[in-house]
């Protein structure tokens, strides 16, 4: 990676450069690279699909928080070692009220300043700097000579239909009432946090502040129960593109069982297809052979895969907009189930069978996960599994079948993969299905290879299935349908790929 150093004129800090090469600062340096580029020329894009949706999302917090300045911070960049960083995601609630999705310029800030029709909204991030501008040269986190031309305040504004500023001129000091996203950018939290001590010593407070700060978390992640159109189609592009990872996936599996890592390679097909499609991974894939399978989080995916094993694939791409996709497909390394395999495959699919058919509005949430574990009991006792008989097993005070899938079944889906987390459980654990919802139904069943309490013969085996539906006026829609899910589609999907990769 090329070194750098930041100038003092960029209001950066420099990190760990004590002992590595610095940028030249003489005279002749800084006039002669400021000189001789030809002018820019700055073409306005047209306005971005979700501006209109995060326009409304803005109108709707304004009329929950009235009379108080409103920050959400798209939060900065994230150290991964030293100088190096992570790639910038901004934050989710940032996202949910601009619609700057993959583009977003770290360090920008959303602030609603109250009004008195509601709150005027200023979206204030770091303009394009000049080419007589040391940060264009020197600040290897924004500078355009560094990382590329990122968009100026005028076209942010015109992409995101809202009023921008240059985060320099950034204000927080003054007595507004303040509600802040605490966790998205800690040193924005702490700049409030300051003036609120400051007004609590000279006897200017007005109570704990951070409460609200805690309702403005929550109620942003309430807010996204209810996906509008925009945001169900993104997530609709965001599982068509999961699904070409998949197609991808099968056609590495041959070269996953050469490679004694073979399960980074099926996690690196997937993400070669995510970083074509979309921006990023929705979270860290899950490519899971074998026992390995067993594992619900299994992210290490150093192990083998074998001919005759399932290989445990949830994997999802983020799209520009940051919506992503959820979907776990179990599929026979050799492309066809045995019978054991089957029978097994056979028992999650009915499971999530079941769970999909009582999605409808007005039932609860947890219904969907009482469903399919129901189906799960019925299963594990058809196969002798369960230690006593179905009606213990089903009993509140039994819940015997939970040693084979402790998970739940289910959790909202957009922004985050596991969306509006901070809701609460009245509204989404306890809440009632509306139209617009989205959320995953994944049941699965688990057999470590050293648990034996079941047959020898289902040891080592772990299947989930995962889809990702939408709530519609008259029931769900499965938005992930044409990833084939039975057990004879799966064998002929596969067939069918590795035949065309042949051709």
């Amino acid at each position: 990676m090329t070194d750098g150093h930041m100038n003092e004129d960029t209001n950066k800090a420099p990190r760990a450069t004590s002992n590595r090469s610095t940028l030249p600062t003489d005279s002749a340096f800084t006039r002669t690279i400021g000189e001789g580029w030809a002018a820019c020329e700055e073409t306005l894009p047209e306005v971005s699909a979700g501006a209109a949706s995060a326009r409304m999302r803005r109108h709707q917090i304004s009329e929950h928080f009235v009379g108080r300045r409103i920050v959400v911070p798209a939060g900065g960049l994230k150290q991964r070692s030293n100088d190096c960083d992570y790639r910038f995601r901004a934050h989710s609630a940032f996202t949910q009220l601009t619609s700057w999705g993959s583009a977003t310029v770290p360090d920008s800030v959303l602030v609603m300043e109250p009004s008195d029709t509601g709150h005027e909204a200023v979206l204030y991030a770091l303009d394009r700097a000049g080419r007589n501008d040391p940060e264009f040269y020197a600040n290897p986190e924004v500078g355009e000579f560094w990382i590329g031309p990122r968009p100026t305040l005028t076209q942010v504004a015109a992409a995101l239909d809202i009023t921008t500023k240059n985060l320099r001129e950034l204000d927080l000091e003054d007595e507004v009432p303040t509600v802040v996203l605490r966790e998205a950018d800690p040193e924005i939290t702490a700049r409030i946090d300051r003036v609120r001590s400051r007004l609590t010593a000279e006897g200017n407070a007005r109570g704990d502040e951070r409460q609200h700060d805690a309702e403005l978390d929550q109620y942003l992640s309430e807010y996204r129960l209810v996906k509008d159109e925009y945001e169900i189609n993104e997530i609709r592009s965001a599982v068509a593109a999961t699904a070409n990872g998949f197609d991808d996936i099968i056609r590495e599996l041959q070269r996953a069982t050469e490679h004694a890592r073979g399960e980074r390679v099926v996690e690196g097909a997937f993400f070669a297809r995510a970083r074509l499609e979309g921006y990023e991974l929705g979270y860290e894939t899950i490519a899971a052979a074998g026992n390995n399978a067993c594992y619900l989080h299994w992210t290490n995916n150093d192990g083998a895969v074998r001919e005759g094993d399932l290989v445990l694939v949830d994997a999802g791409v983020e799209v520009d907009s940051l919506h992503t996709a959820d979907i776990t497909r179990t599929l026979p390394v050799n492309g066809a189930f045995s019978e054991v395999q089957r029978r097994l495959y056979d028992a999650v699919l009915a499971a999530a069978d079941a769970a999909f058919a009582v999605v409808k509005p007005g039932i609860t949430f947890r219904t969907v996960h009482d469903t399919a574990m129901e189906s799960i009991a019925r299963s594990l006792d058809a196969l002798g599994i369960l230690p006593c008989s179905l009606e213990e097993a089903l009993a509140p005070e039994g819940q015997h079948h939970r040693r084979w899938m402790v998970h739940g079944t289910s959790h909202h889906l957009g922004l985050d993969v596991h969306d509006c987390a901070k809701a609460r459980r009245e509204l989404y654990l306890d809440g009632v299905l509306e139209p617009g919802m989205v959320f995953t139904i994944e049941p699965g069943l688990y057999f470590q290879q050293d648990d034996i309490t079941v047959p020898e013969q289902f040891r080592g085996i772990g299947i989930r299935i995962e889809d990702d539906i939408l709530v519609t006026e008259n029931g769900g829609e499965n938005l992930s349908i044409a990833i084939p899910r039975p057990a004879d589609d799966v064998e002929a999907w596969m067939a069918r790929v590795r035949t065309s990769t042949k051709a």
